[in-house]
């Protein structure tokens, strides 16, 4: 690991380590994307109900100490490699305001109006901590909270253990207590984990997986050495309650997780698209290894993206099928912590032209307490 020197001006460090393979990735794309809001996150909830805002804030600044990614910046100029730096301690930033004189409409447009500057204003990575918070009391016993975090050092599974022991906190708080919650494992002990994996088996499954893949599966290609500027936008769908039903009804009977229903689905889709019985798409993986005891509590960033191959076969029942992809998915559990570009490495796609663009995320992770109450409100 390279030398780094901090000179007496700076904040005391409590460690230093390499970052995760997403992590990297994240990195590399937001320093090409300065101002663009990419990977800032937003989590927004109201709170109903008497809030101790005093309280409220020793949990979050209680949450912090405990957890040494909510105390994390990033290093990458002179470092050799990039690497987080985890401050011994932070104050964690807090925006109060007052909206109840507004009516609903005008809290609304308030509202849209801070999500769209805080998103925009984004936060240095060199800096922790890399999130914030802003509450507007919008009625007596009614608060709006947004929770602005980068997602270089949390996903969605981390927020939902995090809201659930801040509100832990938050009652020892408020009742004059302490909060008195099991010692969590540091994010350093996933980082190395992941160090120690077996780099050689890691290519030899990928290569294994990819081979005769040379053709990328892309639905908007572009003529060699060009890029676009595409706009972002998203549409939401609810599937019916009859279709949900039929769904969980066919995952149930062929054996198989939901997920892989999605997966299937998906390859299939882009199978007829570009007319290929053969499709690679990249999924998003929650990437907590079970060797690591007490994984499902620690919190950062664990998932990683990876492609997933699909191979469309005519004589073949659906519901083998998809039992055949949800064995290859088994199969590749032990090999999610490799990077995406060393993937992409081993692969026969040439350098230089993109493996995939099309992404499947299937979001499964617990939402506890952490979307109950404070002090018998709602969230």
């Amino acid at each position: 690991m390279s030398e780094i020197m901090l000179n007496s001006s700076e904040p005391e460090i409590a460690d230093i380590y390499p970052l995760s393979p997403m992590q990297q990735g994240m990195l590399f794309l937001a320093l090409n994307a300065p101002g663009s809001g990419m990977y800032v996150e937003q989590v927004t909830y109201t709170l109903r109900g008497e809030l101790d805002l005093t309280a409220f804030e020793r949990a979050w600044q209680h949450a912090a100490a405990r957890h040494a990614v909510l105390r994390t910046s990033l290093l990458w100029e002179d470092a050799g490699e990039p690497l987080q730096i985890v401050e011994q301690e932070v104050k964690v930033p807090f925006a109060r305001e007052d909206w109840r004189a507004l009516s609903h409409a005008e809290q609304e447009t308030r509202l849209r109006a801070y999500l769209e500057a805080d998103r925009r204003r984004g936060f240095d990575l060199a800096h922790a901590p890399l999130f914030r918070l802003a509450i507007f009391r919008v009625a007596t016993g009614a608060y709006r909270v947004v929770f602005t975090h980068h997602h270089v050092i949390l996903d969605g599974w981390s927020i939902a253990v995090l809201l659930d022991e801040v509100i832990a906190a938050y009652g020892a708080y408020a009742a004059g207590d302490i909060p008195r919650l099991p010692e969590p494992r540091p994010y350093r002990d996933y980082i190395e984990w992941i160090v120690s994996q077996d780099q050689d088996a890691a290519e030899h499954f990928w290569r294994a997986r990819l081979a005769g893949f040379a053709e990328p599966t892309l639905i908007n290609p572009m003529p060699a050495g060009k890029s676009v500027e595409g706009s972002k936008e998203e549409l939401r769908v609810t599937l019916s309650d009859e279709l949900s039903g039929r769904l969980s009804e066919l995952a149930r009977a062929s054996q198989v997780t939901l997920n892989t229903i999605v997966q299937g689905g998906w390859g299939l889709l882009l199978s007829r698209y570009v007319g290929r019985p053969d499709v690679v798409f990249g999924a998003t993986v929650s990437g907590r290894p079970p060797a690591l005891a007490g994984v499902e509590q620690m919190i950062g960033l664990f998932i990683n993206t990876l492609p997933v191959r699909v191979q469309v076969e005519k004589d073949v029942s659906v519901t083998s099928w998809l039992r055949q992809l949800q064995r290859e998915a088994a199969d590749a559990y032990a090999y999610q912590h490799a990077r995406l570009t060393d993937v992409h490495a081993w692969s026969e796609v040439a350098a230089g032209r993109a493996l995939f663009d099309t992404l499947v995320v299937f979001e499964n992770y617990p939402a506890g307490g952490a979307t109950g109450a404070v002090s018998g409100g709602e969230a």
